[in-house]
């Protein structure tokens, strides 16, 4: 059975609960002499069961937090790549990583919930999740030092779960550097900074597991090459640093995967290389839009079968119907529903895309002009 996914955080009021996610914390090392058996890890496809509607997005909150029992809970400049923070050029030392990291990771209080974000700009930009600042305009920003601060929304994209909040506290902030997150390979070293159960600048640790999986972003469309860690995450991490071991973000913490709510060392982190991309142009007040087939699909022989047709969509204006198997999309030969969206993904509204189908037996080409998403 597939595990569904919970949100690292919410509003408890909202008519969204969770289970509560508590991974374990892995234990120091023992000496190598004796070194324990690893515990074996779940394995599960989570793209497929996001499209077909198994996997359930949950919002985790960090509201009233009683352990055991939790409700559903920029600049241009400052979001390009830069060198390891000073002080975590030690590879795979977490101690130095979490102490060169810690100043620029906050915990961000809104009504209801918590949840957690870090500097990207020394003019006082911070990112964090948009399920965690929800519908707010204004959140309170609260610094390792304790210093609180209010921050303004200027921008939220459900798309990819990213918002963009802005401080002033009358002095430059040190700001996290991004990494190419499509650089990130599995196994290599993953650290979480956040507020786990609104405890603040707690540090976990682990191992990137997985890339290039696919969740579900608040708006129900998916987020694509996302990072999978099993560093322990918790509600109230939401919208916290998944650094490297140069100290360098290669992620967004968001979700995390849990069949009864315990532990099971899953959790997913949106790509440093859409926040490079998200967050600029949400704080130059873009509404950020993105491209839109309008069909929805299911498994099929040599291709993927259009299951339903968005009416007066895109799809639909160019001919498509249910029954079709979709075989490629703008050349890109697709073999499941994720295949699909992550063909449109990166498109703009307005652009043209040739539809190869199968109808009848008889192949033919469909020129799609892609939408708006909804």
């Amino acid at each position: 059975m597939t595990d569904p996914l919970l949100w690292l955080d919410g509003d408890p009021t909202d008519g969204r609960r969770a289970r509560p996610y508590e991974p374990e914390v892995p234990s120091a090392p023992p000496p190598p002499a004796a070194p324990p058996p690893a515990a074996p890890k779940r394995r599960g496809h989570f793209s497929a069961a996001v499209a077909g509607g198994l996997v359930s997005a949950v919002l985790v909150s960090g509201g009233a937090f009683a352990f055991g029992v939790v409700d559903t809970d920029g600049n241009p400049a400052a979001v390009n790549s830069g060198p390891a923070l000073v002080g975590a050029k030690q590879t795979g030392d977490v101690a130095a990583i979490y102490a060169a990291a810690r100043e620029s990771v906050v915990s961000i209080q809104v009504r209801g919930g918590s949840g957690t974000g870090f500097v990207t700009g020394a003019d006082g930009t911070i990112v964090t999740n948009a399920h965690v600042v929800g519908s707010s305009q204004t959140v309170q920003v609260q610094f390792a030092d304790d210093e609180t601060a209010t921050g303004r929304v200027l921008g939220v994209d459900e798309s990819s779960d990213l918002a963009v909040v802005k401080v002033d506290v009358g002095r430059p902030l040190k700001a996290l550097s991004l990494a190419d997150s499509d650089a990130v390979r599995t196994g290599q070293l993953a650290v979480a900074i956040g507020s786990p159960f609104g405890l603040s600048q707690t540090t976990t640790a682990g191992i990137v597991s997985g890339t290039g999986r696919h969740i579900q972003a608040p708006d129900g469309f998916q987020i694509d090459s996302v990072i999978q860690t099993d560093a322990p995450i918790n509600p109230g991490n939401s919208g916290g640093p998944l650094l490297d071991a140069q100290g360098r973000v290669i992620g967004v913490n968001s979700q995390i995967a849990s069949q009864s709510g315990g532990s099971v060392g899953i959790g997913f982190a949106v790509p440093s290389n859409t926040v490079r991309d998200v967050i600029p142009r949400l704080e130059r007040g873009e509404d950020i839009k993105r491209a839109f087939l309008g069909v929805s699909t299911s498994g099929g022989t040599n291709g993927v079968t259009v299951a339903s047709v968005n009416a007066g969509g895109p799809a639909q204006a160019a001919g498509l119907r249910v029954g079709d198997v979709i075989r490629s999309v703008g050349g890109e030969r697709v073999a499941d529903s994720d295949d699909v969206a992550s063909a449109v993904q990166d498109r703009r509204p307005g652009e043209r895309v040739a539809v190869e189908i199968t109808r009848g037996g008889a192949q033919q080409t469909v020129q799609v002009e892609l939408g708006t998403r909804p």
